[in-house]
């Protein structure tokens, strides 16, 4: 039986609040009833923040790292190792790699993994940049940092064979990690640990 809501605008807010991931429509009730024990003006701060982050955030035009700037931080941080690049697959793993403190190179995130189930091909993620980087000649290793699924082997794969020519380091996180396992949901020191003990790929 469905929800019956006293107001047809806390319905709409409730549906919306559930489209959010893991939000189901008990939670996003909660939310909305939240919402509206607070005052007006820390409500129209919440929307507001939410309003601007969509409208002025932007990607790193270097390693498409989520950024309030044209150059994230972490590319522009001078004290970097510029010859170390991890590639991630989106912008939480960057963020799990950074909570370690174990690793001070840089990033280049392809927005996603090659999967055929998913429709997801090489053209659909950022792969064309990361070899223009790479072939720019400053960079001495290319860290594969995916997920370790069969999507992310894959990724891996294909990555290795593309940056083949310009005669790179390639190195693969140590398999600390099971197999399946999502990067952004391995502890700290597990992921930490798997960068420092990684091994060449293909080994």
């Amino acid at each position: 039986m469905d929800q019956q809501y006293p107001s047809q605008l806390l319905e709409k807010a409730v549906q919306e609040f559930s489209k959010l991931p893991g939000i189901g429509r008990k939670t996003a009730l909660r939310l909305v009833l939240h919402l509206l024990r607070q005052g007006n003006e820390d409500v129209s701060e919440f929307a507001q923040s939410i309003e601007r982050m969509r409208r002025e955030v932007k990607y790193c035009r270097i390693c498409h790292n989520i950024s309030d700037t044209e150059i994230c931080p972490i590319c522009s941080d001078v004290h970097r190792d510029v010859h170390t690049v991890c590639v991630v697959e989106n912008i939480q793993d960057v963020m799990a790699v950074e909570n370690t403190q174990q690793y001070q190179g840089l990033y280049h995130v392809l927005g996603g993994i090659i999967s055929p189930m998913d429709g997801i091909g090489p053209n659909d993620i950022e792969l064309d940049s990361l070899v223009d980087r790479v072939e720019e000649g400053t960079i001495d290793e290319v860290i594969l940092a995916l997920s370790s699924t069969m999507e992310g082997d894959t990724t891996n794969f294909y990555i290795s064979r593309k940056l083949a020519h310009t005669g790179v380091k390639l190195s693969v996180i140590a398999r600390g990690i099971s197999v399946g396992d999502e990067l952004e949901y391995t502890d700290e020191v597990t992921l930490g640990r798997s960068i420092l003990n990684r091994t060449p790929f293909g080994k």
